[in-house]
């Protein structure tokens, strides 16, 4: 057996003649989503893929192996669901509503401009020809949209190689908000603390000046105060 215990992401950094060059393998989704399991690929070889835990394999990724040769996997084809909008009573905003009401589900979908793809169930094809869908069974590919947050995965096979700050304005982002529990020291005069709630506990929005701590004086009869009119 062949240990692979390296990943590159769509074979990223390697000439297309070595690619061409490599064994491939083919791996039905069930396979790829899962980070240790065995192969055999076009040369015959059976793999023992051992890689972190939580890594997604994709269709067009290049598994290392031990001795350094190198697999290019091809995601096999497999029994889906297409999912594409009625011509004649819909419109491709159904595929929106369809994927919303799969993702509340908690169903695997690959997102596709103009169609959708799941794995067969008879249930939800029922429930997506409700909403007006066409629905057919086919072979292909499938490979399920990752997740913006997904460990070890990736959707799209590119980096944006730049980090997005959260004190940023530029990116559109919000910046740090103060207040209760944000375990930053704030030294807000809003007027004498109690015992019962210490001074350095209170918060206030960013931005926001406090000019006094005192209460305003009003004027009025018994004031004491000289007052011209």
């Amino acid at each position: 057996m062949l240990t692979v215990n390296k990943l590159l992401p769509r074979g990223q950094g390697l000439a297309p003649v070595l690619l061409k060059r490599a064994a491939t393998v083919e791996l039905d989704w069930d396979v790829r989503q899962k980070s240790r399991f065995d192969a055999t690929d076009s040369q015959g070889r059976v793999l023992g893929v051992f890689l972190p835990r939580g890594t997604v394999v994709r269709g067009g990724d290049v598994l290392v192996a031990e001795d350094g040769s190198m697999i290019r996997v091809q995601a096999a084809a497999q029994a889906v669901l297409v999912i594409t909008p009625c011509t004649e009573h819909g419109s491709a905003f159904d595929l929106v509503r369809a994927a919303y009401h799969l993702g509340n589900r908690h169903v695997q979908i690959e997102l596709q401009p103009d169609h959708l793809k799941i794995e067969p169930d008879h249930v939800l094809a029922d429930m997506l020809r409700a909403m007006h869908l066409n629905v057919k069974e086919a072979q292909a590919a499938f490979e399920p949209e990752g997740g913006a947050y997904a460990a070890g995965g990736h959707s799209h096979g590119h980096e944006h190689g730049h980090a997005h700050s959260h004190d940023n304005p530029a990116h559109g982002e919000p910046g740090h908000v103060h207040g209760p529990g944000c375990g930053h020291g704030h030294d807000h005069h809003h007027g004498a603390p109690t015992s019962a709630e210490p001074q350095a506990s209170r918060g206030k929005p960013i931005g926001i000046a406090i000019k006094s701590a005192t209460t305003p004086h009003v004027h009025g009869p018994g004031c004491n105060h000289d007052h011209e009119h």
